[in-house]
Protein backbone atom coordinates (compact mmCIF):
# COMPACT_ATOMS: atom_id res chain seq x y z
CA UNK A 1 0.00 0.00 0.00
CA UNK A 2 1.24 3.22 -0.76
CA UNK A 3 2.10 5.92 1.32
CA UNK A 4 -0.82 8.75 1.48
CA UNK A 5 2.04 11.50 0.94
CA UNK A 6 1.52 14.87 -1.48
CA UNK A 7 4.45 13.60 -4.06
CA UNK A 8 2.76 10.17 -4.77
CA UNK A 9 -0.52 11.53 -5.41
CA UNK A 10 1.05 13.58 -7.63
CA UNK A 11 2.62 10.98 -9.74
CA UNK A 12 -0.57 9.39 -9.85
CA UNK A 13 -2.26 12.05 -11.14
CA UNK A 14 -0.01 12.97 -13.86
CA UNK A 15 2.23 9.93 -14.53
CA UNK A 16 3.28 10.79 -18.17
CA UNK A 17 4.90 13.71 -16.79
CA UNK A 18 7.03 11.60 -13.90
CA UNK A 19 10.76 10.67 -14.00
CA UNK A 20 11.66 7.92 -12.35
CA UNK A 21 14.99 7.71 -10.73
CA UNK A 22 16.95 4.90 -8.51
CA UNK A 23 20.08 4.52 -7.36
CA UNK A 24 21.39 0.47 -8.16
CA UNK A 25 23.50 -0.93 -5.68
CA UNK A 26 21.32 -1.33 -2.18
CA UNK A 27 18.78 0.16 -3.78
CA UNK A 28 17.35 -2.20 -6.58
CA UNK A 29 20.19 -4.72 -6.11
CA UNK A 30 21.10 -6.23 -2.69
CA UNK A 31 24.77 -5.21 -1.30
CA UNK A 32 27.22 -8.28 -1.48
CA UNK A 33 31.17 -8.63 0.14
CA UNK A 34 31.92 -8.80 -3.58
CA UNK A 35 30.64 -6.19 -6.20
CA UNK A 36 31.00 -7.84 -9.05
CA UNK A 37 28.16 -10.75 -8.03
CA UNK A 38 25.78 -7.50 -7.19
CA UNK A 39 22.34 -8.44 -9.31
CA UNK A 40 18.75 -6.59 -9.28
CA UNK A 41 16.13 -7.75 -7.34
CA UNK A 42 13.98 -9.43 -9.80
CA UNK A 43 10.80 -7.93 -8.31
CA UNK A 44 12.20 -4.46 -8.70
CA UNK A 45 13.16 -5.36 -12.44
CA UNK A 46 9.51 -6.58 -12.86
CA UNK A 47 8.37 -3.21 -11.47
CA UNK A 48 10.08 -1.13 -13.15
CA UNK A 49 9.04 -3.24 -16.70
CA UNK A 50 5.81 -2.05 -15.58
CA UNK A 51 6.16 1.49 -14.52
CA UNK A 52 8.51 1.85 -17.77
CA UNK A 53 4.89 1.81 -19.97
CA UNK A 54 3.09 4.15 -17.48
CA UNK A 55 5.41 6.77 -16.69
CA UNK A 56 7.35 9.64 -18.41
CA UNK A 57 10.86 7.99 -18.00
CA UNK A 58 12.62 5.49 -15.76
CA UNK A 59 16.69 6.75 -15.29
CA UNK A 60 19.69 4.51 -13.10
CA UNK A 61 21.77 7.22 -12.12
CA UNK A 62 24.60 5.36 -10.70
CA UNK A 63 28.32 5.24 -9.50
CA UNK A 64 28.53 1.89 -11.83
CA UNK A 65 29.85 1.94 -15.77
CA UNK A 66 25.97 2.29 -17.56
CA UNK A 67 26.73 -1.00 -18.96
CA UNK A 68 27.63 -2.86 -16.01
CA UNK A 69 24.29 -2.04 -14.65
CA UNK A 70 22.55 -2.96 -16.91
CA UNK A 71 24.34 -6.54 -17.27
CA UNK A 72 23.87 -7.11 -13.53
CA UNK A 73 20.43 -6.07 -14.56
CA UNK A 74 19.63 -8.99 -16.21
CA UNK A 75 17.36 -11.66 -14.68
CA UNK A 76 17.16 -15.29 -15.48
CA UNK A 77 14.06 -16.16 -16.86
CA UNK A 78 12.14 -13.25 -16.27
CA UNK A 79 12.31 -9.40 -17.43
CA UNK A 80 15.45 -7.32 -16.57
CA UNK A 81 16.94 -3.67 -16.94
CA UNK A 82 17.34 -4.09 -20.14
CA UNK A 83 13.39 -4.97 -21.15
CA UNK A 84 12.36 -1.36 -19.28
CA UNK A 85 10.55 0.90 -21.79
CA UNK A 86 12.70 4.10 -22.51
CA UNK A 87 15.35 3.17 -19.85
CA UNK A 88 18.13 5.38 -19.07
CA UNK A 89 21.28 4.52 -17.17
CA UNK A 90 23.68 7.75 -16.29
CA UNK A 91 26.24 5.96 -15.00
CA UNK A 92 29.67 7.34 -13.06
CA UNK A 93 27.47 9.61 -11.44
CA UNK A 94 26.19 10.84 -15.05
CA UNK A 95 29.54 11.21 -16.98
CA UNK A 96 28.37 7.62 -19.09
CA UNK A 97 25.14 7.56 -20.95
CA UNK A 98 23.56 4.18 -21.45
CA UNK A 99 20.48 4.43 -23.93
CA UNK A 100 19.04 2.28 -26.31
CA UNK A 101 21.72 0.11 -25.98
CA UNK A 102 24.58 2.55 -26.73
CA UNK A 103 26.94 4.06 -24.07
CA UNK A 104 28.12 7.46 -24.93
CA UNK A 105 30.68 8.91 -22.47
CA UNK A 106 33.51 11.41 -23.04
CA UNK A 107 37.67 10.10 -22.36
CA UNK A 108 38.53 9.36 -18.35
CA UNK A 109 40.64 12.73 -17.32
CA UNK A 110 44.51 11.57 -17.02
CA UNK A 111 44.12 11.98 -12.52
CA UNK A 112 42.38 8.53 -12.96
CA UNK A 113 45.17 6.65 -14.97
CA UNK A 114 47.59 7.65 -12.22
CA UNK A 115 45.06 6.38 -9.18
CA UNK A 116 44.92 3.19 -11.53
CA UNK A 117 48.93 3.07 -11.43
CA UNK A 118 49.49 4.19 -7.63
CA UNK A 119 46.79 2.69 -5.91
CA UNK A 120 47.91 -0.97 -5.30
CA UNK A 121 51.47 0.01 -3.79
CA UNK A 122 49.41 2.64 -1.71
CA UNK A 123 47.54 0.61 -0.14
CA UNK A 124 50.38 -2.09 0.36
CA UNK A 125 52.80 0.64 1.99
CA UNK A 126 49.98 1.60 4.36
CA UNK A 127 49.66 -2.44 5.73
CA UNK A 128 46.55 -3.51 3.64
CA UNK A 129 46.48 -7.05 1.98
CA UNK A 130 44.78 -6.23 -1.85
CA UNK A 131 42.62 -9.46 -2.81
CA UNK A 132 40.22 -9.67 -5.29
CA UNK A 133 37.45 -10.51 -2.79
CA UNK A 134 37.47 -14.20 -2.62
CA UNK A 135 40.16 -13.87 0.29
CA UNK A 136 39.60 -11.23 3.31
CA UNK A 137 41.38 -7.73 2.85
CA UNK A 138 40.58 -4.54 0.87
CA UNK A 139 39.25 -4.76 -3.02
CA UNK A 140 39.93 -2.31 -5.63
CA UNK A 141 36.82 -2.11 -8.16
CA UNK A 142 38.33 -0.48 -11.62
CA UNK A 143 35.26 1.42 -13.06
CA UNK A 144 36.85 2.67 -15.96
CA UNK A 145 36.85 6.26 -14.98
CA UNK A 146 37.06 6.09 -11.16
CA UNK A 147 38.25 3.22 -8.80
CA UNK A 148 36.70 2.36 -5.38
CA UNK A 149 38.41 0.83 -2.37
CA UNK A 150 35.93 -2.20 -0.77
CA UNK A 151 36.93 -2.34 2.57
CA UNK A 152 34.05 -4.56 3.24
CA UNK A 153 36.07 -7.89 3.74
CA UNK A 154 38.99 -6.65 5.74
CA UNK A 155 39.35 -7.63 9.51
CA UNK A 156 37.88 -4.65 10.70
CA UNK A 157 35.58 -2.98 7.80
CA UNK A 158 35.20 0.34 9.38
CA UNK A 159 38.68 0.89 10.83
CA UNK A 160 40.10 0.02 7.68
CA UNK A 161 37.87 2.79 6.20
CA UNK A 162 39.26 5.12 8.51
CA UNK A 163 42.59 4.73 7.98
CA UNK A 164 42.32 4.99 4.60
CA UNK A 165 40.23 8.32 4.35
CA UNK A 166 43.61 10.76 4.69
CA UNK A 167 45.69 8.79 2.51
CA UNK A 168 42.68 8.28 -0.48
CA UNK A 169 41.80 12.07 0.08
CA UNK A 170 45.52 13.09 -0.68
CA UNK A 171 46.28 10.79 -3.47
CA UNK A 172 42.93 11.91 -5.45
CA UNK A 173 43.80 15.42 -4.37
CA UNK A 174 47.08 15.04 -6.32
CA UNK A 175 45.42 13.60 -9.40
CA UNK A 176 42.14 16.36 -9.62
CA UNK A 177 40.37 13.67 -8.14
CA UNK A 178 37.60 13.81 -5.54
CA UNK A 179 37.00 11.40 -2.70
CA UNK A 180 32.95 9.70 -2.71
CA UNK A 181 32.63 7.74 0.84
CA UNK A 182 29.48 5.01 0.92
CA UNK A 183 28.90 1.96 2.67
CA UNK A 184 32.50 0.62 3.39
CA UNK A 185 33.67 2.12 0.41
CA UNK A 186 35.97 5.01 -0.97
CA UNK A 187 35.89 6.08 -4.56
CA UNK A 188 38.15 8.01 -6.09
CA UNK A 189 36.68 9.93 -9.26
CA UNK A 190 36.23 13.30 -11.78
CA UNK A 191 35.30 16.18 -9.69
CA UNK A 192 32.09 18.40 -10.84
CA UNK A 193 29.83 15.78 -11.38
CA UNK A 194 27.07 14.14 -9.14
CA UNK A 195 23.90 11.87 -8.94
CA UNK A 196 22.34 15.88 -8.24
CA UNK A 197 23.44 17.21 -11.11
CA UNK A 198 22.52 14.28 -13.21
CA UNK A 199 19.19 14.00 -11.96
CA UNK A 200 18.85 17.85 -12.46
CA UNK A 201 19.79 17.74 -16.19
CA UNK A 202 17.67 14.92 -16.94
CA UNK A 203 14.34 16.09 -15.26
CA UNK A 204 15.31 19.63 -16.81
CA UNK A 205 15.72 17.37 -20.96
CA UNK A 206 12.58 15.81 -20.32
CA UNK A 207 10.10 18.31 -18.85
CA UNK A 208 9.72 16.56 -16.12
CA UNK A 209 6.86 17.39 -13.65
CA UNK A 210 6.99 15.09 -11.12
CA UNK A 211 9.51 12.93 -9.77
CA UNK A 212 10.77 9.49 -7.42
CA UNK A 213 14.02 9.09 -6.26
CA UNK A 214 15.11 5.66 -4.62
CA UNK A 215 18.24 5.46 -3.44
CA UNK A 216 20.38 4.19 0.04
CA UNK A 217 24.15 5.52 0.26
CA UNK A 218 25.52 8.74 0.89
CA UNK A 219 25.77 9.36 -2.74
CA UNK A 220 22.27 9.80 -3.04
CA UNK A 221 22.05 12.78 -0.80
CA UNK A 222 22.58 14.82 -3.93
CA UNK A 223 20.12 13.20 -5.89
CA UNK A 224 17.51 13.66 -3.08
CA UNK A 225 18.62 17.61 -2.77
CA UNK A 226 18.03 17.99 -6.44
CA UNK A 227 14.44 16.50 -6.26
CA UNK A 228 13.67 19.44 -3.58
CA UNK A 229 15.43 21.99 -5.12
CA UNK A 230 13.57 21.08 -8.50
CA UNK A 231 10.16 22.69 -7.39
CA UNK A 232 8.59 19.36 -9.10
CA UNK A 233 6.01 17.64 -6.78
CA UNK A 234 8.85 14.70 -5.46
CA UNK A 235 9.46 11.99 -3.57
CA UNK A 236 12.42 11.00 -1.83
CA UNK A 237 12.71 7.14 -1.15
CA UNK A 238 15.16 5.43 1.21
CA UNK A 239 16.52 1.95 0.65
CA UNK A 240 17.52 1.50 4.43
CA UNK A 241 20.20 -0.36 5.77
CA UNK A 242 21.76 0.13 9.70
CA UNK A 243 25.14 1.31 7.55
CA UNK A 244 23.88 4.46 6.67
CA UNK A 245 21.32 6.70 8.61
CA UNK A 246 21.55 9.51 6.84
CA UNK A 247 19.01 9.25 4.20
CA UNK A 248 16.36 7.88 5.79
CA UNK A 249 16.64 11.20 8.12
CA UNK A 250 16.40 13.12 5.11
CA UNK A 251 13.30 10.47 2.79
CA UNK A 252 9.60 10.72 2.26
CA UNK A 253 8.99 7.38 2.77
CA UNK A 254 11.96 4.49 4.15
CA UNK A 255 11.37 1.02 2.98
CA UNK A 256 13.73 -2.28 3.49
CA UNK A 257 16.18 -2.60 1.37
CA UNK A 258 16.14 -3.31 -2.58
CA UNK A 259 12.81 -5.69 -1.47
CA UNK A 260 11.20 -2.82 -0.09
CA UNK A 261 11.91 -0.77 -3.34
CA UNK A 262 10.86 -3.56 -4.94
CA UNK A 263 7.03 -3.34 -2.98
CA UNK A 264 7.37 0.05 -3.24
CA UNK A 265 7.51 0.27 -7.20
CA UNK A 266 4.78 -2.64 -7.65
CA UNK A 267 2.78 -0.72 -5.81
CA UNK A 268 3.38 2.57 -7.45
CA UNK A 269 2.53 0.86 -10.54
CA UNK A 270 -0.66 -0.96 -9.29
CA UNK A 271 -1.60 2.12 -8.69
CA UNK A 272 -0.73 4.31 -11.66
CA UNK A 273 -2.32 1.73 -13.98
CA UNK A 274 -5.80 2.03 -11.91
CA UNK A 275 -5.83 6.11 -12.00
CA UNK A 276 -8.91 7.34 -14.27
Amino acid sequence: MLPDIAGLAAIKADPSGTVIGLDFDGTLAPIVPDPADARVDPHAAAALVRLGGLVGAVVLVTGRPAATAVAYGEVTGGPGLADVPGLVVLGQYGLERWEAGEVTSPPPPPGVERVRAELPGLLASLGFTVTDGTEPGVTIEDKGRALAVHTRRAEAPETALQALREPLAKLAAEAGLVVEPGRLVLELRPAGMDKGHALAAFLAERDARSVLFAGDDLGDLAAFEAVRLSGLPGVTVCSASTEVTALAERADVVVDGPAGVAALLSALADAVRRSP
